[in-house]
């Protein structure tokens, strides 16, 4: 349901109930905004990283959960608004009912893909393949393995059903 209108209910009414990562994403290419209302399962959450060229304003729609920034834990709930500048180590992570939030910035500059060096495993063989969960966009992993669209950057990930 990539629209420029609609209600928060619409997009998580029109979500499936095990759907996670980004539900929605701002769409339209002359846009300078991005916007995603993404989704954590109970418990989920992603590893922390530095955003090093946006500022992101963060709202907190449904669920419980904490935001770690910076070397401190907050906790967020609905009705929480936090503005995190660029260049602050960043992780959100849910609650035992999971958390949805809103993220809007300016729009990201292209970005350019690059090959991953594999991993190893302990046991000495290769890791998982993880390609359906990249990114096609900007590369960026998938945190979680049911994620519709990239938490980066809005893009639908290729081979997760049909676009709502």
């Amino acid at each position: 349901m990539p629209a420029a209108h609609v209600t928060l209910s619409d997009v998580l009414n029109a979500a499936a109930p095990e759907a996670t990562g980004a539900l929605w994403r701002l769409d339209g290419a002359a846009r300078q905004l991005d916007a995603n209302v993404v989704r954590l399962r109970p418990g989920g959450g992603g590893d922390a990283y530095v955003e090093t060229e946006l500022d992101v304003l963060l709202v907190v729609v449904e669920g419980h959960g904490t935001l770690h920034r910076a070397g401190v834990d907050k906790e967020v709930e609905p009705g929480t608004l936090v503005f995190v500048p660029r260049g602050e180590r960043r992780a959100v992570s849910a609650g035992e009912d999971g958390l949805v939030y809103l993220t809007a910035h300016r729009r990201r500059p292209g970005m350019t893909i690059r090959r991953a060096e594999p991993q190893v495993t302990a046991e000495g063989g290769e890791a998982p393949c993880l390609l359906p969960q990249v990114c096609a966009s900007c590369g960026r992993a998938a945190d979680d393995a049911g994620a519709l669209y990239c938490a980066r950057c809005g893009t639908r990930l290729e081979g997760r059903g049909e676009a709502r």
